[in-house]
C-alpha cells in the first residue's frame, strides 16, 4: 500500500508538469559502484582489481575559454576541452595480485630494466569503466544506473603509499589514471 503523504515530500513543480505529484526519488549512493579495467596488465583475469577497489574519482572535464572581441563587446566561446585524471585507490591482498597487475601495467608502459618504451599507445593503453549500481545482488540482480567509460588510459602515477606500525589499515596502492576521452 502506498503512503500518500510521501508524494508531498519533494520540491513543488509547476502545474501541468507530468511529475508534479511524484515523490522524491531514491538518490544514487556513493558506495554502490564497481570499477573494471580492460587490457590492464598482462595476467588474467583483471577482475582482481575490481574486487580490491577502495574508491575512485569520476571524470571531470573543463573547457578553455576563447574570447572573441567584437566592436564594443566580447563574446565567450568554449575552446578545447581537457579531461582531468582520475584517482583509483586499491587495497592490496596477501597474494600480491594487485601489486602484480599494477607492476605488469607499468612494465607494459615502460620496460624499466631495458630502458625502452612501447612502440605505440595501443600497446599499453586500457579502458576504465566506472559503473554506479542500484544495490541489487543475488536473486534480484544488479542494474547499472550510470556508466563512465574512459578510453586511452595509462597509469600516470603509481603511489605504493606508506607502511605504519600505528594503524590497523590495509596496505593500499593509489593510481592516477590519465585518459584521452570519456
Amino acid at each position: 500500500m502506498a503512503i500518500s503523504t510521501l508524494s508531498k515530500i519533494t520540491v513543488p513543480l509547476a502545474s501541468g508538469d507530468s511529475a508534479s505529484n511524484q515523490g522524491l526519488l531514491m538518490p544514487k549512493l556513493q558506495y554502490r559502484f564497481r570499477v573494471s579495467l580492460e587490457n590492464f596488465g598482462v595476467s588474467t583475469p583483471t577482475t582482481e582489481l575490481t574486487k580490491q577497489v577502495i574508491d575512485v574519482t569520476r571524470p571531470n572535464v573543463s573547457f578553455e575559454q576563447m574570447t572573441i572581441d567584437v566592436y564594443n563587446s566580447r563574446v565567450y566561446l568554449a575552446g578545447k576541452h581537457t579531461w582531468e585524471p582520475i584517482v583509483l585507490n586499491l587495497r592490496e591482498d596477501v597474494n600480491n595480485n594487485v601489486q602484480k597487475l599494477v607492476g605488469e601495467q607499468l612494465q607494459k608502459q615502460f620496460d624499466f630494466y631495458e630502458q625502452s618504451s612501447a612502440a605505440s599507445g595501443q600497446d599499453y593503453k586500457f579502458v576504465t569503466r566506472i559503473e554506479i549500481l542500484d544495490g541489487g545482488n543475488g536473486a534480484t540482480g544488479v542494474n547499472v544506473l550510470e556508466t563512465w567509460e574512459c578510453y586511452g588510459c595509462f597509469v600516470q602515477t603509481a603511489n605504493y603509499n606508506a607502511l605504519n606500525y600505528g594503524t590497523n589499515e590495509a596496505v593500499t596502492i593509489s593510481l592516477t589514471l590519465r585518459f584521452d576521452n570519456a
